[in-house]
């Protein structure tokens, strides 16, 4: 099997970042294949409904993804949803990508208020795409991290079981 692991931060101090680095060297132990993909040093145009999809770099991050037999997104949370740099993937690499496949979030937010945003992306993958939502995701805010690492034992553990969870439904659905 095969994982992609998206950071959708463009922040250079990003905690969303740590979670998918994280996170892709757990999947490395686990699966072996792992492709790491940092939208904040893969530049992509905005999606304007036509002559992005043509852009070479629209091409090459689609290819990237459409090997891969699950996928994580790890996202900043702003305003009570995901990053738009996490919304315009998504809206360039559509259902070539996305369909039939297993995806997982890992998220980096300001406060506990907004862990319930994730849900409009999810339904939408979900309806539009069909892709199987992991049924657990990690949620973590500024306290769980110390000068850029993650320090919390409980989100470890978490980080630990959306990884197992990952590569457990992408085992099943793929056969």
């Amino acid at each position: 099997m095969r994982f992609a692991v998206i950071s959708t931060s463009l922040n250079p101090k990003s905690r969303s970042r740590v979670l998918a680095k994280e996170a892709a060297l757990l999947l490395e132990k686990r699966s072996g294949e792992v492709d790491l993909i940092d939208l904040a040093t893969f530049p992509l145009p905005l999606c304007d409904g036509g002559k992005c999809y043509g852009d070479p770099h629209v091409s090459e991050l689609k290819s990237q993804l459409a090997r891969a037999d699950g996928i994580l997104m790890s996202c900043p949370i702003y305003n009570y949803d995901i990053s738009a740099a996490g919304k315009n993937l998504i809206e360039l690499t559509g259902r070539d990508v996305w369909t039939d496949k297993v995806a997982g979030f890992l998220c980096a937010a300001g406060g506990k208020g907004s862990y319930m945003s994730l849900m409009g992306v999810m339904g939408s993958l979900m309806l539009d795409f069909h892709t199987t939502i992991l049924p657990r995701f990690v949620y973590t805010t500024g306290a769980d991290f110390e000068d850029g690492a993650l320090e919390s034992a409980e989100v470890k553990q978490r980080l630990n079981l959306v990884v197992d969870e990952l590569a457990r439904y992408t085992e099943k659905l793929r056969g």
